[in-house]
């Protein structure tokens, strides 16, 4: 169900609440230049800054936005697995076609907690999960072969959003979990590492700024035009690097901003970028939005 470009995409803030119809604009603007699907309330949302209620409003909105147009995979996740539960169950009744599910952060769960709390949710929900392991964020990575148990027991398990910033990771979940599991790179700089090895795309941060050129990079190498892929690779890795100078998504919401694309506001403990960066960010936006 998931490969190519899926963009995590940014949460617009307006004096303080979610800016709905800037977050509507931004829905056009990725169906139009051809991402493959959409993830609100991921790290890239703000998550961790949402009530529950705004939580499920974005997701709601980006449903109701996107009518059918292209996938929607609403991140779920929590280190509570009854909260994780509740919010699955609100992706999969407004109209989610997946539910993406972080690690449990914090609380460091070992193995085989972490196999429980995601066999009881996929248990308990019927709707195709994704694995989000991200082990910068949450403290702990989810193995392999943790991977490969939940795929042979959850048949809702689908697939993996790698975020360990390992290729070799990456070649584990395919070699655990079989060619048929979606492993989609977590970092726009692994797309094409991850896809070499049977990743099938990318959960891209930088696609909402630019998502046509980063679809067009993933297609030609789904093409096998090699050359024309990595070529664009190497023209869009400063870019890649740069939008996370600092915590996501301090870099790309500054870029958009700076674009007119986003009403620019974070949510504490995010704030703006540190005015050491801000002149290489002026000079990513000229290179790429000329």
């Amino acid at each position: 169900m998931f490969k190519g470009v899926v963009t995590a995409m940014i949460t617009p803030f307006k004096n303080g609440k979610v800016d709905e119809k800037r977050l509507k604009d931004n829905v056009e603007f990725q169906i139009k230049n051809k991402v493959s699907g959409l993830l609100p309330c991921g790290t890239t949302g703000e998550s961790p800054t949402l009530s529950h209620e705004e939580h499920q409003r974005v997701i709601e909105i980006v449903v109701k936005a996107v009518k059918g147009r292209v996938p929607v995979m609403g991140g779920t996740g929590s280190n509570s697995t009854d909260e994780a539960i509740e919010m699955t169950e609100f992706a999969k009744k407004i109209g989610c076609d997946a539910a993406l599910m972080v690690c449990p952060y914090y609380n460091k769960p070992t193995q085989k907690g972490v196999y429980l709390h995601f066999k009881k949710v996929a248990d308990t929900v019927d709707i195709p999960i994704m694995l989000y392991n991200i082990p910068g964020r949450c403290g702990i990575t989810i193995d392999p072969s943790t991977m490969g148990r939940l795929r042979n027991d959850c048949k809702n398990i689908i697939g993996v959003k790698e975020s360990t910033g390992s290729v070799d990771t990456a070649s584990q979940a395919v070699a655990s979990c079989g060619r048929d599991f979606c492993v989609m790179s977590g970092d726009d700089s692994l797309t094409l590492p991850i896809m070499s090895v049977g990743g099938t795309g990318v959960i891209s941060v930088i696609s909402n700024l630019i998502p046509k050129q980063v679809a067009d990079m993933v297609n030609a190498f789904s093409k096998a035009e090699v050359k024309k892929a990595i070529d664009m690779h190497y023209e869009l890795l400063p870019l890649m690097k740069g939008a996370f100078i600092e915590a996501n998504p301090i870099p790309i919401k500054t870029l958009m901003m700076m674009a007119g694309m986003d009403s620019g506001e974070l949510r504490l403990p995010m704030c703006s970028l540190e005015d050491s960066n801000l002149g290489k960010m002026k000079e990513l936006f000229k290179r790429y939005m000329k």
